[in-house]
């Protein structure tokens, strides 16, 4: 790392010279090598095999173009013995205008700097994480939860390209948030443990912030980068603390569950099926989805109390665009007597149109600490089936 931290002259491969035979037949000795692909994101096998030709033709740095994936590859850990360093798309074109306007172009690679605080946004939604809608119960708005699954450090199996690795490991994937996940809900479950696996999930979901630390909405790492939304982090980002006292829960029967889905797969077999994607949409989920509104459709939605018995919770609405949303109650009353109370949230289409997704929420606040907010998505349709694909 001492060589590259020095300045080096620049060689430049653009697009299609990206290739092998392109790297083992130029002269690249003591040259950092900018590998600029503007059209396509290059395979990892190709990336490592051009890195490798870069060593072994004596260069001293590897710079390439590359989208954010989240991911911590393996071949990033074996021992290169030049830097390689990913850039995005626009800090490659600096370089390239650089490079295209000097006599001499030269770079050098210093050492990787970590930075942590305030300044960088955080959490967020990464690239690789599950993202809606469901194609196949597009009224079920997935995903429900986003949770830790970046550079996480775990124990590695003696397996394989583990094995080099050592006993423990950096990586990424939704398998990684699932044990986040499993572990708050086993926590949830000893603090409370009469709660329904539905209620468990509820409690995580109407209490995970849709807000970085830093009071700004969540930030989703995708091509390209963008506000996140439900389809990316579903209700929001894991707050176990306040989980733990959610104020409002929505449950379910586990035979709610079962009736309804075997109605729709037509798994039923005692013939008494009457279920129709309008009661899925009342399947008492703590999220709303609607993803065929063409005049109005109203929903209905149950919640149970679990703070303190004597509570008055008011609805505060925040409106798909291009839909008016209704609720009714607008105020629940909860007593030593009165546990749960239903209400109905009714879906207006404003104009005609064919539309995509628009994104609202709904919260139940009361007064105190308690907000108790769910996820809708609703899209505007004249026709039921149609492509988008040109």
């Amino acid at each position: 790392m001492e060589r590259a931290n020095q300045f080096h002259k620049m060689k430049l491969y653009l697009n299609s010279m990206c290739n092998l035979t392109v790297a083992n037949s130029t002269d690249v000795k003591g040259s950092i090598v900018l590998c600029f692909s503007t059209t396509s994101v290059l395979p990892i096998a190709q990336l490592y095999g051009l890195a490798s030709a870069v060593i072994n033709n004596g260069g001293e740095g590897f710079i390439f173009t590359q989208q954010s994936t989240d991911f911590l590859v393996a071949w990033q850990f074996r021992a290169m013995s030049i830097p390689c360093v990913s850039v995005d798309l626009e800090v490659a074109y600096k370089i390239l205008q650089y490079f295209s306007t000097s006599q001499n172009p030269v770079a050098k690679v210093s050492l990787t700097q970590t930075t942590t605080g305030s300044v960088i946004p955080a959490p967020k939604i990464a690239a690789f994480s599950s993202r809606g809608p469901s194609s196949v119960y597009p009224s079920v708005l997935k995903p429900d939860i986003a949770a830790p699954g970046v550079n996480i450090l775990a124990a590695a199996p003696q397996v394989g390209i583990y094995k080099e690795l050592g006993l423990y490991f950096f990586d990424s994937g939704t398998s990684f948030a699932c044990p986040h996940v499993s572990g708050i809900v086993a926590v949830l479950k000893s603090l409370h443990p009469d709660w329904s696996p539905a209620a468990l999930k509820s409690a995580l979901m109407t209490t995970a912030y849709i807000m970085d630390k830093n009071g700004l909405p969540l930030l989703a790492d995708a091509t390209p980068n963008k506000i996140a939304d439900p389809f990316d982090y579903g209700a929001g980002f894991l707050n176990p603390t306040q989980a733990s006292d959610p104020g409002l829960i929505y449950d379910i029967d586990a035979s709610d569950y079962q009736k309804l889905f075997n109605c729709m797969l037509g798994s039923d077999t005692n013939g008494s099926c009457t279920a129709t994607e309008s009661s899925l949409f009342d399947l008492n989920l703590p999220s709303i989805a609607i993803p065929n509104l063409k005049s109005s459709e109203t929903v209905s939605r149950t919640v149970t109390n679990v703070g303190q018995p004597d509570a008055v919770y008011k609805a505060f609405v925040e409106p798909p665009a291009g839909v008016d949303m209704l609720v009714e109650p607008m105020t629940l009353v909860f007593g030593t007597d009165t546990s749960s109370q239903s209400f109905k949230v009714t879906f207006k289409a404003m104009r005609k149109i064919q539309g995509d997704y628009s994104f609202g929420n709904l919260a139940w606040h009361d007064g105190g600490s308690h907000w108790v907010r769910i996820p809708i998505a609703v899209r505007v349709v004249i026709e039921d089936s149609y492509s988008t694909v040109s």
